[in-house]
């Protein structure tokens, strides 16, 4: 939940049943609404409340619409009416009295719950850590709205009443429960939105080539399973079916309403569609925040109008939604092809490629359970598409094409669950640009050339991510319908030996693996193949005779030395491909194990119906490298599926809360410019600055001195070199026999990024009288450089192990990002960095570090000591629980970090903090 400076913080949450209510601060002029509420209710839910009857109503009102400054009352909105309150009141310096109410006509829906949730939110923000509920004895269901809350809960006999007392910080059971109701809310919205009893479209046009002529048009022709009402104020009927003026004109009950009309008319229609009491809206109009300013004010009334009603959105600036379920037969988009019913559930981000994608799918034979056309995205997005499908029986597959991300940590988590039991595919567009970052550490560098970001979060989530539209129909016509591979290792079967050795290459191009054939399996083949056959891996048949592809293949699928199956078909004069196809369809079908089966027919299409059209589907491939590719990407997928989840490690021994009381303090240094006229600069200059502004907003940010970045790694366990700070040479000479012998002396100045570049770093000086040297150097060169303002680090050298970087960048979207990678001071050239989102776990840890080339050295490759892994992994999940603790950390580079045979070592550490903007 965000807001900018100024502005009312609200929450728009989406309830069990798939409606929305909006949580906000009551307002004095809420006096009235809040009387009403009261008075609605029954006399048994005031005696529970109150604990008695409550006689003035209206003080109650009052006092609710007006609380104590401490205080905190909250009003939840729904249809246009308050119909819940809840608030917390201050009895001591951390502890409050929390209590909520609910209208009759509205309890079981989860609404105590949010309250509960939001107000030990806005507690914690004012530092209040501990909440008490007095709740009558045979209360039992505001006992149980705590018990399924997830807070820890205590509960102690008062007189006549059970005292209930917890703590405002939610647990991780707590979080769970969280998810799984809104996991429930965002299916509820969604099932609703597919599966309508009765759609009204709202601009339906007589003329057919129009946007709202071929809308309505695809409801009648694609059979929907009820009513379709055609509002148009111009028309008494339309294609033959009687109109209405209005929404409001429409007799009987309307569960979709399809806009299609132009921009400012769609507002009015959508608080039209509200008062008419629709529970779904899709709006097909363009004109909204894709425009610009005054759009995306448009914008802003469209969904407030929605929030305000408890209608859920798609679009605006969309294509429609289909559900190709029998029993429903949605065609509500204007898309002149109907999809073929089938496995797939898309959605599509753009509504023109959304058109092109279903053009494809059905010359591919890959049918669809549901498409949806997001659009803007105002209101229902990916993440709640993503939880729908996941409990939906008729989809196997989740498609996805995407131009945005709105919020992906969240998206990360819903893919993370979903992808456990069905395989997501995605085209993420806007590749080049997406890394433009005004970073100044090699992290930044590293993370900031390109969307590895992007690739991150689909790796830790287990998204197939494919370069191109070609790639994702390739990849989705083999998940959707055939057995996921249980490992690498492939069979080849061909008519033709250049056709074989390119299948071959394609695979070793792709990590796939080509096994030789065991004698055994050579026997088997021999008995029915002509005898200049080869009989290696790739099989090679000679002859292509239909019956000699059927029988090898079950030959080579019996065998449990390869994962998948690869056949390839280049037509000889002398053979019906239609008799191959069948063959190779017939022996497929009756599989003595699930086996993933991929064909490759060259030279024509002819048979390529047939494989598509049986009893199990056999996806085709033009060319050997296409299949080879789905065949790889499937195979990571697996991998990934069959892997253990991880677990986020907690560390006992971390001290959070000096850390945030030291960035605290280093941050009030920094005075808040409130003043917009002056530019930021793209580099923040290294110690005391000022604010800069992120993303439009103005924040506080700085570079820690070293003593404040020794410190926040103390806090979090992780180990830097002994060292020291000194003012002068000499100063410097006598405190480095404190660190131990020898020592590397650093010059630490405002606006050195890199200390060997600026000619401010000597190493392995052995006494004092060198110490004194080097600094001096080091000082006329940071003078020279116009650097007078600088004092020297001295510290310890490290003994000799694997220099390697980790680093962070925090994503204004995407939050903490960590890379692990070759470190020291060739970190940019190698550029050998592998990248993750926060939070870690302890398998993305061991992920990261053997992915890299340089995992070879810290195993002790060419010679040397194998290095300590594990301390280089706790590193990392020691990192990642600071920057998830503390989201003022901007930017940090250890580099390099010394993995040792023993333990691993910060030598050089930069760390910038950033008061979060607010926006």
């Amino acid at each position: 939940m965000s807001m900018a400076p100024g502005q009312e913080r609200v929450r728009d949450a989406v309830l069990r049943d798939g409606s929305s209510i909006r949580l906000r601060r009551s307002r004095p002029e809420d006096e009235a609404g809040l009387l009403a509420f009261l008075s609605a209710l029954a006399l048994e839910s005031r005696r529970m409340r109150f604990a008695g009857l409550v006689t003035d109503l209206a003080g109650l009102a009052r006092r609710w619409a007006e609380p104590e400054a401490r205080d905190c009352s909250l009003v939840g909105e729904a249809g246009g009416r308050i119909v819940a309150h809840g608030s917390y009141n201050v009895a001591g310096r951390d502890i409050a009295e929390v209590a909520f109410l609910v209208a009759d006509e509205c309890q079981g829906r989860g609404i105590a719950t949010l309250l509960l949730d939001e107000l030990a939110a806005r507690a914690r923000d004012a530092d209040i850590t501990t909440f008490y509920a007095e709740v009558l004895p045979e209360n039992a269901r505001m006992l149980e709205v705590f018990r399924e809350s997830g807070f820890p809960t205590r509960v102690r006999v008062e007189p006549g009443a059970l005292v209930v007392e917890f703590p405002t910080e939610l647990s991780d059971a707590a979080r769970e429960r969280f998810e799984q109701r809104e996991r429930i809310a965002a299916s509820a919205a969604v099932d609703a939105l597919l599966h309508p009893a009765s759609v009204a479209v709202i601009g339906a046009s007589r003329r057919r080539g129009t946007v709202g002529g071929e809308l309505f048009h695809n409801l009648l022709e694609g059979g929907f399973q009820g009513p379709v009402y055609p509002v148009n104020p111009n028309a008494d009927v339309v294609q033959s079916v009687a109109a209405y003026r209005s929404i409001l004109d429409v007799p009987s009950r309307v569960d979709l309403a399809v806009i299609v009309l132009p921009p400012a008319a769609s507002v009015a229609a959508a608080e039209q569609c509200a008062e008419r009491g629709v529970r779904s809206l899709v709006v097909i109009s363009p004109g909204f925040a894709e425009i610009g300013p005054d759009g995306a004010e448009r914008q802003r009334e469209l969904v407030s109008v929605c929030r305000r009603a408890g209608m859920r959105l798609v679009g605006p600036n969309c294509m429609g939604v289909m559900n190709l379920d029998p029993a429903v037969d949605l065609h509500a988009t204007f898309a002149p092809t109907m999809p073929l019913p089938g496995r797939v559930g898309f959605m599509s981000q753009s509504g023109s490629l959304g058109l092109a994608i279903i053009q494809r799918a059905n010359r591919l034979g890959l049918g669809l359970s549901s498409f949806v056309s997001a659009g803007n995205k105002a209101d229902l997005s990916g993440n709640d598409f993503l939880q729908y499908w996941e409990g939906d029986e008729r989809t196997h597959l989740v498609a996805l094409y995407l131009e945005s991300l709105g919020n992906p940590r969240k998206f990360s988590r819903i893919a993370r669950r979903v992808g456990r039991t069905k395989p997501i595919i995605a085209v993420k567009s806007g590749r080049s640009a997406a890394g433009a970052r005004a970073t100044s550490s090699h992290t930044g560098a590293l993370i900031g050339a390109s969307d590895v970001t992007v690739d991150a979060l689909f790796h830790q989530a287990g998204i197939v991510r494919t370069d191109t539209l070609s790639e994702f129909f390739d990849v989705a016509s083999l998940l959707a319908d055939q057995p996921l591979p249980a490992g690498r290792r492939v069979a080849i079967l061909t008519n033709g030996g250049g056709p074989g050795i390119l299948a071959v290459d394609a695979c070793d191009a792709d990590g796939l693996e080509v096994p030789p054939l065991p004698p055994e399996v050579r026997a088997r083949l021999a008995e029915f193949l002509p005898p200049e056959a080869a009989l290696g891996n790739p099989v090679d048949t000679i002859d292509g005779a239909p019956e000699s592809f059927a029988r090898a293949i079950r030959v080579l699928a019996g065998w449990d030395g390869v994962d998948a199956l690869l056949v390839l078909f280049v037509p000889p004069l002398a053979t019906s491909e239609e008799d191959v196809a069948l063959a190779i369809r017939s022996a497929v079908e009756d599989l003595p194990r699930p086996i993933p089966v991929l064909c490759v027919f060259m030279a024509s299409d002819d048979g390529v119906s047939t494989l598509r059209g049986g009893r199990v589907r056999i996806p085709v491939y033009a060319f050997p490298e296409e299949a080879a590719r789905a065949l790889s990407l499937a195979v990571q997928y697996a991998e990934w599926r069959a892997a253990p989840v991880g677990s986020v490690p907690r560390f006992e021994d971390v001290r959070s809360d000096d850390a945030a009381a030291m960035i605290a303090a280093s941050l009030a240094r920094v005075p808040l410019t409130t003043s917009t006229a002056e530019p930021v600069p793209e580099t923040p200059p290294p110690g005391t600055g000022p604010a800069q502004r992120t993303g439009g907003a103005l924040a506080r940010s700085r570079w820690l001195d070293p003593d404040e970045v020794a410190c926040l790694l103390e806090c979090y366990g992780i180990p830097i070199a002994p060292w020291r700070l000194a003012s002068t040479p000499g100063e410097a000479a006598q405190v480095a026999g404190e660190v131990g012998w020898p020592v590397a002396v650093k010059g630490v100045a405002p606006g050195i990024l890199h200390k060997a570049e600026a000619k401010a770093v000597a190493l392995n000086v052995p006494d004092p009288a060198g110490v004194e040297a080097a600094a001096r150097q080091i000082g006329t060169a940071l003078d020279a450089a116009g650097r007078s303002e600088h004092r020297y680090l001295v510290q310890r050298m490290m003994p000799p192990g694997t220099e390697m970087l980790v680093g962070v960048v925090n994503d204004r979207l995407f939050g903490p990002v960590i890379a692990c990678g070759a470190g020291g001071s060739a970190a940019q050239l190698l550029r050998d960095v592998a990248v993750r989102i926060t939070p870690l776990t302890d398998r993305d840890a061991a992920e990261m570090v053997r992915s890299l080339v340089t995992y070879r050295l810290l195993e002790g490759h060419g010679g040397g000591a194998p290095t300590d892994v594990a301390a280089l992994e706790d590193t990392l999940l020691r990192v990642s629980a600071m920057v998830e603790a503390h989201p003022e950390v901007a930017e940090m580079d250890c580099n390099p970090l010394i993995v040792l045979d023993q333990g691993a070592v910060v030598v050089d550490a930069r760390i910038r903090i950033e008061l979060p903007s607010r926006d």
